[in-house]
């Protein structure tokens, strides 16, 4: 099969030219060539377009070979050469392939030609793929395969760069950061052809709107940061509410259907008192997540002395902690006495901690930013796991104790609770999790009692009715917590099946004072035995409390005033 070549003979003699190229297309080479006597030719050749071959006399009257290889590498530095000579010596052969010939051949022995020019075409080309695949790997390096904008870890780059130049300089600079509204929407309605599809056309408008020194990325999911060089805070917002106003303008069409889309918008100002690349990166990432706190579609500048910024970076702060502990299975698990009123019967409430070093860390600190961050499912199923863990091995040593001791409370088989989220209760996979986990560890499942709070459970009333329904069913108590503190949650009880109520210790730990907190918690009370359910006293603090609630006539009894919460091994 011929092959058609670009060569460049650099020759003086037009005869010895034309005997070259007759022995490549006697080889099956067909070629276009063009031929040059002196180093200007050569070097406009080159200039005005690529050869597949440079061919060059070693001896000519203008200039040699030793120069007509400087020109070719220094104009196109892959091109093969290959010098042809009547006479050479081999120190002059040897001294033209160090200076990069691939081969030189004599005159009188061009039937080498064609060979030589075949492997030279093959090392090339193999050179050419080589050089287009670590091009591509380092492009993908540096892009997102999606959208084809810079990707994060280059964005940083720029980012540091930016940076330096504000500390250094006193420039000014701006990181936006957008995220879209209804990206989740669409990609699950259209599918993730149709959301990627979303992402490469905001990717574009965006682009679109940006200065030449300006840089974008995709971050990651639906996020996009923008890199405004050069740019006071003021402008930085006009920007923004450009970048906004586009995307609230952008029609996405996929197959008929047209969507709008909206986005939430953070800017942070780069100059001589911003501090590293992560710290920039989390405020604008804090803005963007107070914009939607604000109802969405909205642009909300990063501001040291708002109250609400600063309270999410503190929640951001726990958030990252909190992806730490369960790496490093830095949780640990407390436990909390549930008495019995009218039975000699102890149960306990599980309640999760955080381990700093020595330090435990209360949940109040934690949890707030556990819920804010779509983490509540992740610590919900630790402490299952762990939950579980303990009670089997409860059980086991139970067998082992000796009948005398048997009576004694601390030893009796009682209920364990378990908390649970509003996150987990909406998690499609959660109930499987609990399932397995039943399974795993072989434990009586009439000794789990899980619960929630009733504001979780009323505003979830349907999932949440579906899943307390199908954990009963696996044999496992349910408990509303916190029960009381809307009156007009009684007529739910019909609809939510549960065991166990727990009143709310609002109302328990002020009942000898308040006539009416007595009166709400006789009332949850009595609703809660009419519907055949156990009721657990929240909060109770003192012996007196525990006496009217015997009174009452309230099942069980949890607060400091019975027993402070405590690791499970004391």
């Amino acid at each position: 099969m011929e092959r058609f070549l670009k060569v460049l003979i650099a020759d003086d003699s037009e005869d010895d030219a034309l005997l070259l190229i007759r022995e490549l297309r006697r080889g099956g080479l067909r070629c276009e060539f063009e031929r040059v006597e002196n180093a200007q030719g050569l070097k406009a050749s080159l200039n005005r377009q690529d050869w597949d071959l440079v061919v060059t006399d070693h001896n000519m009257p203008s200039f040699t070979s030793s120069e007509a290889l400087k020109i070719t590498k220094a104009v196109q530095p892959e091109t093969p050469v290959i010098v042809v000579s009547g006479a050479i010596s081999d120190d002059v052969a040897v001294n033209s392939m160090k200076s990069g010939a691939q081969d030189y051949i004599m005159k009188d022995n061009l039937a080498r030609l064609v060979p030589v020019v075949e492997r030279e075409l093959r090392e090339a080309q193999q050179r050419s793929a080589h050089r287009a695949a670590e091009k591509k790997v380092a492009y993908l390096a540096n892009h997102d395969v999606l959208t084809d904008l810079i990707n994060r870890e280059q964005f940083k780059v720029h980012l540091e760069q930016a940076l330096t130049s504000a500390l250094n300089h006193g420039v000014e600079h701006a990181l936006v950061y957008v995220d879209l509204d209804q990206f989740k929407i669409i990609n699950d309605t259209c599918g993730h052809l149709a959301g990627d599809e979303l992402l490469k056309q905001i990717g574009v408008l965006i682009k679109s709107i940006l200065g030449e020194a300006d840089y974008i990325s995709r971050m990651g999911g639906d996020e996009f940061g923008v890199l405004l060089m050069d740019c006071t805070l003021q402008e930085a917002i006009a920007m923004a509410g450009r970048i906004h106003e586009a995307i609230k303008q952008h029609r996405f069409l996929w197959h008929e259907q047209t969507f709008t889309v909206s986005s939430c918008v953070g800017v942070v100002q780069i100059n001589a008192s911003s501090s590293t690349v992560e710290e920039l990166l989390a405020s604008a990432d804090m803005a963007c997540f107070a914009a939607k706190d604000k109802g969405r579609s909205y642009i909300q500048v990063y501001d040291l002395n708002d109250e609400d910024l600063t309270q999410r970076r503190d929640q951001m702060h726990w958030a990252s902690r909190i992806r730490q502990a369960l790496d490093n299975d830095q949780f640990v698990l407390y436990k909390q006495a549930i008495v019995g009123l009218s039975e000699p019967v102890c149960h306990y409430e599980f309640l999760v901690r955080m381990k700093d070093g020595e330090r435990i860390v209360p949940p109040g600190l934690f949890i707030p930013a556990a819920e804010r961050f779509n983490l509540m499912t992740l610590i919900d199923r630790w402490v299952i796991n762990h939950a579980f863990a303990y009670v089997q091995n409860s059980l086991k040593a139970q067998k082992n104790v000796p009948p005398a001791v048997q009576h004694d409370n601390e030893h009796q088989a009682g209920l364990y609770f378990i908390n649970l989220s509003g996150s987990s209760l909406n998690d499609e996979v959660f109930f499987d999790f609990v399932k397995e986990c039943k399974t795993r560890y072989s434990i009586p499942a009439n000794c789990i009692c899980f619960e929630i709070t009733e504001t979780t459970a009323i505003s979830n009333i349907e999932s949440a009715s579906v899943f307390i329904a199908e954990i009963r069913e696996l044999g496992f108590l349910f408990a509303l917590d916190d029960f009381g503190v809307g009156m007009s949650s009684f007529a739910y009880l019909k609809a939510i099946p549960v065991d166990v109520l727990k009143i709310d210790g609002g109302f328990v730990r002020n009942m000898l004072d308040d006539a009416m907190d007595l009166a709400i918690v006789s009332a949850c009370n009595a609703i809660a035995h009419s519907a055949g359910l156990k009721t657990v006293a929240e909060f109770v603090e003192n012996s007196e409390i525990e006496m009217r609630l015997r009174e009452l006539g309230v099942d069980y009894a949890q607060g400091y005033g019975i027993e402070k919460p405590r690791p499970l091994d004391d």
